[in-house]
């Protein structure tokens, strides 16, 4: 039988890291548990940084995700301030940007993602407490702002900027905003809510670089603005595990424990594992998931077994619109709306891949409407039991 490990490090002082750590715990882990990460702060939630943050409905101190005497209650060796900058698995020890190392028994990784940018003049991203107050201070009535890119984070800053009063231009390569991921005609939906509050929504414009007046679009015509947001997607970070041995692919590759070799673990965002329930390898950059995974590899670092086959689940708040969605809604063959109104931005869409329930999105519906299609997905249900074969397909353009 292996000896439980003594000395666990978890490199990334991110929601999935701290979950990580106190599920060792509460599993009743007595040995020493390191925590690192990059930021001189102990961890913070990162939603609220596109939204009640950059709102101003929230102060920074509301963000810590849990109180300084409960992080004192887990007895972590915590190590803020400081990169991982090398693995050694054969030693098992962590290299840190301070020159320092972190030895290891048992290891999870949760160093999360960081922000893409483009070429040219340096453009405000939205990743961590100080992007989000350095962007938030150039928001308000006659400032100007233009987004580069309308996804989910995009978006939600585009909310938020012109509920301030700032004149916002959101750009978007694609024909329709979020196609890839929810369908056009729930994406054309969530786009319209943009229009309807005054952001200038451009599709089909690429930006090829950012200059100091605004943006150069591809077409070598220039856009103005004050102040520059560029979203257009994260990076894995996996540059300080080149080298090591282990798998490496859009995120560290692991399996369906969440294991990425022996004594090596994978949790958050940073992670690509094998996801049973829909027989695919997934990489999800979502605040839920980041909990979920953490709890998993730290339950079967110590022996748990247990295959990580959440129903994946995120969330965004754009102007009154809630919407939640369950399941893995990319690569789906058929959307249908089944309950609700799309002219009313009030509705409920299920999504098909071959022939099972994968997904469901909803906007403005009660948590209660959604949770009966959550349990679905769970339960590998075929679409023809759950789909009423009256229900419109929507897989054209908005009615």
């Amino acid at each position: 039988m292996t000896a439980a490990p003594r000395r666990v490090v978890i490199v990334g002082a991110s929601a999935a890291g701290l979950a990580a750590a106190e599920t060792l715990r509460r599993l009743g882990h007595t040995g020493t548990i390191t925590l690192i990460g990059d930021e001189a702060s102990a961890p913070y939630d990162r939603p609220p940084l596109s939204k009640e943050i950059l709102s101003g409905a929230w102060t920074p101190d509301r963000l810590p995700l849990r109180a300084a005497s409960d992080l004192d209650g887990l007895d972590l060796d915590t190590r803020y301030g400081r990169a991982a900058i090398g693995l050694d698995p054969g030693a098992r020890t962590v290299q840190l940007s301070d020159g320092s190392e972190a030895a290891y028994d048992a290891l999870i990784v949760s160093t999360g993602v960081r922000p893409r940018h483009l070429p040219g003049t340096p453009a405000h991203v939205l990743r961590t407490l100080d992007d989000a107050l350095a962007l938030k201070d150039r928001l308000g009535p006659g400032r100007s702002l233009i987004v580069v890119g309308a996804g989910f984070l995009g978006a939600e800053a585009a909310a938020v900027a012109a509920g301030l009063g700032t004149k916002v231009t959101l750009l978007e390569p694609a024909p329709v905003p979020l196609a890839h991921a929810v369908g056009q005609v729930v994406g054309s939906v969530l786009s319209q809510a943009h229009l309807d509050h005054g952001v200038d929504l451009r599709t089909g414009t690429a930006v090829a670089e950012i200059v100091p007046t605004g943006v150069r679009l591809t077409d070598g015509s220039v856009l103005t603005a004050e102040t520059v947001l560029v979203a257009i997607g994260c990076r894995p970070n996996i540059e300080w595990l080149t080298g090591s041995g282990l798998s490496l692919d859009d995120g560290l590759v692991c399996d369906e424990y969440c294991a990425a070799a022996p004594a090596v673990y994978g949790a958050g965002d940073v992670s690509r594992w094998h996801n049973p329930l829909f027989h695919t390898s997934m990489r999800i950059e979502h605040r839920t998931n980041a909990t979920e995974q953490g709890i998993a590899a730290a339950r079967n670092l110590l022996g748990g077994g247990r295959p990580f086959a959440p129903v994946p689940y995120f969330w965004s708040d754009q102007y009154d619109m809630k919407i939640r969605a369950h399941g893995h809604l990319r690569g789906h063959d058929e959307v249908r709306i089944v309950e609700g109104d799309l002219r009313e931005r009030t509705f409920l869409a299920a999504y098909r891949t071959g022939n099972r329930l994968t997904g469901v999105l909803a906007v403005g519906m009660p948590p209660k409407t959604v949770r009966p299609w959550q349990r679905a997905i769970a339960a590998r249900t075929r679409w023809q039991d759950v789909i009423p074969a009256s229900a419109p397909t929507t897989t054209g353009t908005t009615p």
